[in-house]
C-alpha cells in the first residue's frame, strides 16, 4: 500500500467548489475520475480543505491510498494528460501512511486579490475582483492590524451547517498596493466558512469609507456576521499555500 500526494493546482471558475457534489461538477470528482482511468483503480482523496464554487488554488495538497505501483512521474503526466486545462497536477510525492492533507497541515495562506483603477481588466477578470471606488490602502492596513492573532472570528464566519469553534489564529496579514493590484495576504492555523472573503469584503467598506475609522476592532468585538461587511466575491480568492512539518 502507498500514500500519494499530490499538489493540485487549478482554475475554479467552471466548478461548484473543491467537494465532490451531486448534480454538480467538483475538482474532487474530476481528480478521482482521472485517478481510475490512469491506475485502473478507485481512490479517494483527503484534501487539506474545501474552497468553495470560483475560488481557485495554486496549491492545493489531497492525498490518497493505493496499491498501484505506477511510478510517480508517469502518475503525473498521466493525469495532466487526461484532466481538464483548468486543472493540474504540479507535483505527485510519496508519504508516510500515516500523513494526512487535512490534519497534518499547520497553516494555510489565502490571498485575495483586487484591481482597483480607472478600467476593469480583459485578462485577469477570472482571478480578480474590480473596484472602481478609490480605495484608501492606508487605513485598510491600518484596520486588519487587529485581526492579527488568537480571536473568535464569529463575525466574519457564514452561516455553516457544522457547528465548530469559531476561534482561529491569524499568523500574518498583509496587504500590498502593486500597481492596479490590490493583494490582500492571510495565513492562520484554519478558516471559517467564507471567512476571508467577509473580511475582504469589509475591507472593501472600509477603504470605501463606508465603515469609519475603528470599525474592524467593533466587529470583531461584536461576534455577529451581520455588524461585518459584504462577502466578497469567490473569483478574486486563492489557495497560495499550505504548510506541513513534514517536507513542505
Amino acid at each position: 500500500m502507498r500514500n500519494l500526494l499530490l499538489k493540485i493546482e487549478y482554475d475554479g471558475t467552471d466548478y461548484a467548489g473543491w467537494q465532490s457534489q451531486k448534480n454538480a461538477k467538483s475538482i474532487q470528482d474530476a481528480i478521482e475520475a482521472a485517478l481510475k482511468r490512469i491506475t485502473g483503480r478507485k481512490a479517494r482523496l483527503i484534501s487539506c480543505g474545501r474552497t468553495d464554487a470560483g475560488v481557485h488554488a495554486l496549491s492545493l495538497f489531497a492525498n490518497f491510498k493505493t496499491e498501484a505501483k505506477i511510478p510517480l512521474f508517469k502518475l503525473q503526466r498521466g493525469l495532466n494528460s487526461v484532466l481538464p486545462k483548468d486543472i493540474a497536477i504540479k507535483e505527485v510525492k510519496e508519504v508516510p501512511l500515516e500523513f494526512n492533507s487535512r490534519f497534518d497541515a499547520k497553516s494555510k495562506l489565502y490571498r485575495y486579490t483586487i484591481m482597483n483603477g480607472p478600467s476593469r481588466s480583459a485578462m485577469s477578470g477570472n482571478f480578480t475582483v474590480y473596484i472602481p471606488y478609490k480605495l484608501d490602502v492606508a487605513l485598510m492596513k491600518k484596520e486588519a492590524k487587529v485581526l492579527v492573532g488568537k480571536h473568535d472570528f464569529k463575525s466574519f464566519q457564514a452561516a455553516d451547517k457544522v457547528k465548530r469553534s469559531s476561534i482561529r489564529t491569524i499568523k500574518k496579514f498583509s496587504i500590498k498596493k502593486k500597481g492596479e493590484a490590490i493583494i490582500i495576504d492571510v495565513e492562520a492555523d484554519g478558516f471559517l466558512y467564507n471567512m476571508v472573503r467577509n473580511i475582504a469584503g469589509t475591507l472593501i467598506d472600509i477603504g470605501r469609507d463606508r465603515l469609519p475609522y475603528g470599525s474592524m476592532a467593533r466587529i470583531l468585538k461584536a461576534k455577529d456576521r451581520k455588524f461585518a461587511g459584504a462577502t466578497a466575491p469567490a473569483r478574486g480568492l486563492c489557495l497560495m499555500e499550505v504548510k506541513y512539518d513534514l517536507f513542505l
